[in-house]
């Protein structure tokens, strides 16, 4: 099942040699569940010779049926979470009675770890029971049994930690979110699911309720970060839970990843900003309709009062006339420049279907630059303009170009005042 060092096979076998005289049922296992040792009352409850036991995985030596089964299932997980496992098993007395008039018995096995943390072998330790005490090791199993089923399908990422604050059980689901799996970080401290400074802080905060009793966390949800075993970072709901058994503290975390949430959020304030950016813009259309009305009739009016001033000069004759006509004619020009420009403003905010034509860049430049660059000179903003000679053309939306050029002018003025 797994990849271990031939060092732990050679101390598991020293241990193993000390094994033969023990006056209790056990063996010593290796990581791939080959029996390397076991005492001689191990040997009269299986009903065989050392030569057939010894050097044989345990699958081979047990007969078939539930009983093996689950005493294999139960030595998987040892190894997959190197944690102690006990499970109720009805086996032949040591009298070497057969199958059909089992004894009870609870196999206890307990993972020799190495310094690195992974087994190094497995101590299998067969402990008769009463009648009496024999249906509580049966409910205990049934319970873990349970606590597996339940880590495995529950749809939040759940963990609990004992009072060291190491990981004793991982829901599939967390597993999936941190990219850890059981058996990688079982065992280890919770903190390493965090990034700094909360990592450092989190021993300290655990600590501190154990001889205080002082809850920070206990019971109360809050937003934190949590770190993958890639080393990303993303946000978390994170509500812990405490329970005690015996005398020992257990904490359960529930933890729910805010990584969509908060981008849905986020996507909400701005499409808020739009719907208010572009309520402006519908104000200033309206704006625009009724100033364009209003202005460009005294524009009219002001543009044929300097042209008939203009035609009343002509019949002057005067050293003056050809200077004050050429400033009317001036005067004029920006009447009508004033007009063009307001009936600019008015198709700029104007909502409609897009429509692409041909277009002259140099003059979609020059329009919405006439509209975004207003109060820029008092504000001593200087502008210049370079553009590429061969860039004549374009075919475009020329409101929506216009658009985005007056919203990047503006912008960049805006930094340039601040």
């Amino acid at each position: 099942m797994m990849d271990r060092s031939s060092t732990g096979q050679g101390t598991a076998r020293s241990a193993a040699e000390l094994l033969v005289d023990s006056i209790y049922p056990e063996a010593v296992l290796s990581t791939d569940l080959t029996i390397l040792s076991c005492s001689d009352r191990y040997l009269r409850i299986l009903g065989r010779s050392r030569d057939k036991v010894v050097g044989h995985k345990l699958r081979e030596v047990m007969a078939d049926g539930p009983d093996r089964d689950r005493l294999t299932d139960s030595l998987e997980l040892v190894l997959s979470t190197r944690r102690p496992v006990r499970v109720a098993l009805d086996l032949p007395s040591e009298a070497g009675e057969t199958l059909s008039t089992p004894r009870s018995w609870v196999a206890v096995n307990m993972p020799a770890l190495a310094e690195d943390g992974g087994v190094k072998w497995v101590l299998h330790t067969l402990d008769p029971r009463s009648d009496e005490r024999f249906p509580m090791a049966k409910a205990l199993e049934a319970a873990e049994a349970r606590l597996r089923s339940i880590m495995r399908t529950v749809p939040d990422a759940m963990l609990i930690i004992d009072e060291r604050g190491l990981i004793e059980s991982l829901s599939a689901t967390a597993e999936h979110l941190f990219g850890y799996t059981m058996e990688e970080i079982a065992g280890r401290n919770v903190s390493l699911l965090m990034p700094s400074p909360y990592r450092e802080q989190h021993d300290a905060y655990l600590k501190r309720y154990l001889s205080t009793g002082e809850r920070r966390i206990i019971g109360i949800g809050r937003i934190v970060v949590g770190q993958r075993k890639d080393g990303t970072t993303f946000p978390i709901h994170l509500t812990v839970g405490e329970l005690r058994s015996a005398d020992k503290h257990y904490f359960t975390g529930f933890i729910r990843d805010l990584t969509d949430q908060q981008l849905t959020e986020s996507r909400l304030k701005e499409l808020q900003s739009e719907v208010t950016h572009m309520s402006r813009y519908t104000a200033l259309g309206e704006m625009a309709s009724t100033l364009a009305h209003e202005i460009n009739q005294p524009l009219t009016a002001i543009s044929n009062y300097l042209k008939g001033s203009q035609r009343l000069l002509d019949r002057i004759e005067d050293k003056s006339a050809p200077v004050l006509r050429d400033a009317l004619g001036k005067a004029a020009d920006q009447a009508i420049r004033a007009g063009h420009i307001i009936r600019r403003l008015r198709e700029f905010v104007a909502r409609g279907e897009s429509d692409r034509r041909i277009e002259s860049l140099p003059k979609l430049i020059e329009d919405a630059s006439t509209l975004a660059l207003m109060g820029a000179r008092e504000n001593g903003i200087a502008v210049s303009f370079r553009l590429d000679p061969k860039a004549g053309l374009v075919l475009a939306d020329r409101i929506q170009i216009q658009q985005v050029l007056v919203n990047l002018i503006r912008n960049a003025i805006e930094v340039m005042i601040e």
